[in-house]
């Protein structure tokens, strides 16, 4: 009897997942002196850039409470995104992340009153958007990104056409996947709930077991 083996995708299975999409064989390893393995990872690296930076329920963390430092400023990680203020109603403060040309280091930039230094205050909420590893974010958004990937690399090393319109497909077909995922995952509602509360919505099928 044959056994199923399940695991992940990791960085080299969605190397050769991209190799094969263009007719290439697979490789054991990631050696970066081959150019065309190295342009295949930069591929992959770039999707996976791209994708995340759109802000899903998995990289997306809500109510971060951030605590203005000693200099009156704010440093900023350096695998988010994306970062704004919590209460996109005040605009009074508008948020970004921007490289402090005094020290070269990625800090909170306030866009309205154009300033990193926040001497009047000792803590904002913000929401950030951050880059994860390619290992730790969901299988279908892995999918996603490897069939990407796999778009660019028939575009850019192979120039086929019909190699480029069926990866298209699949392409779309990931992002469905990925569609999906987002709202089962979200606990959407129209509602808009704020963090650390909870509403239990009335439920018709409980009067007609009274």
């Amino acid at each position: 009897m044959t056994t199923t083996t399940v695991d992940i995708d990791t960085e080299l299975s969605a190397v050769n997942a991209i190799l094969g999409s263009i007719g290439q064989s697979p490789i054991s390893g990631l050696d970066f002196a081959n150019p065309e393995i190295s342009f295949i990872y930069n591929l992959l690296k770039e999707s996976n850039q791209d994708v995340q930076n759109e802000g899903w329920q998995f990289n997306i963390e809500y109510h971060i409470k951030e605590t203005v430092g000693a200099d009156d400023k704010i440093i900023i990680e350096s695998d988010v995104l994306r970062i704004d203020n919590e209460d996109s109603w005040d605009k009074t403060r508008d948020f970004v992340r921007r490289k402090d040309t005094s020290d070269g280091i990625w800090k909170l930039y306030d866009r309205v009153n154009h300033t990193f230094e926040y001497p009047d205050n000792e803590y904002f909420y913000v929401n950030k958007v951050r880059l994860l590893n390619f290992e730790d974010i969901p299988t279908p958004f892995q999918r996603y990104i490897i069939y990407k990937a796999s778009g660019r690399a028939a575009v850019q090393l192979v120039s086929n056409q019909t190699l480029q319109k069926m990866l298209a497909t699949f392409e779309g077909q990931a992002r469905a996947g990925c569609m999906e995922y987002e709202c089962n995952q979200g606990d959407h509602n129209y509602m808009g709930w704020p963090d650390e509360s909870a509403y239990q919505s009335y439920k018709p099928y409980q009067s007609l077991r009274r």
